[in-house]
C-alpha cells in the first residue's frame, strides 16, 4: 500500500516545508518536509524538487515499516493515518506502542484513542504535536471511501 494523496497532504501541512536546514524543537537537523538524518547539518540549503524528492524517499521506508508492522488490516485512511504517525514519530516508537499492539490485536477504537497520547517532545506537550495527532486520529477513524 502507499500513502494517498489525502496523506501526504496531512505530512505536508504539518511538517511544513524548509528549504534552509534548522535544528527542531529537540534539537535535530531537518529540512524539507521533516526530512532527517546524517545527511543533514546546518547550512545545507534544497531546492523544491530536492525536498519533494527526498519526501518520497522517506514515505517509501515508512509505507514499508507500517506496512510490515500492522498485521490487521487497513483501510488507505488507517494507513495513512499510521504512515503520518512514524514519519513523525519513527518507526521505532510504532513497533513499540500500545497503538500498534492493539491496532493488531482487532482492536481499531483502542488504536485509535492512542494518537492524542502523543503529544509532547522532549518532555514538554507540544499544541502542533497534538493538533497533528488529532488529525492522524480523525483520518484514522474516517471511513474509507470507495475508489472512483
Amino acid at each position: 500500500m502507499q500513502t494517498s494523496q489525502n496523506g501526504i497532504n496531512l505530512i505536508q501541512q504539518f511538517e511544513g516545508l524548509r528549504l534552509v536546514a534548522y535544528q527542531d524543537a529537540v534539537g535535530v537537523w531537518t529540512i524539507g518536509y521533516g526530512h532527517t538524518g546524517a545527511n543533514v547539518h546546518g547550512g545545507l540549503a534544497i531546492d523544491q524538487q530536492q525536498a519533494d524528492q527526498l519526501l518520497r524517499q522517506d514515505l517509501a521506508r515508512f509505507e514499508q515499516g507500517v506496512s510490515r508492522l500492522a498485521t490487521s488490516p487497513l483501510n488507505q485512511n488507517q494507513f495513512d493515518a499510521l504512515v503520518s504517525f512514524s514519519y513523525n514519530l519513527g518507526l521505532g516508537n510504532l513497533q513499540n506502542s500500545t497503538l500498534l499492539r492493539l491496532l493488531n490485536a482487532g482492536d481499531y477504537r483502542g488504536a485509535a484513542g492512542q494518537f492524542p497520547l502523543w503529544d509532547k517532545a522532549g518532555g514538554q506537550v507540544l499544541p502542533g504535536l497534538l493538533k497533528r495527532r488529532q488529525a492522524e486520529q480523525a483520518l484514522f477513524l474516517a471511513p474509507a471511501t470507495a475508489a472512483a
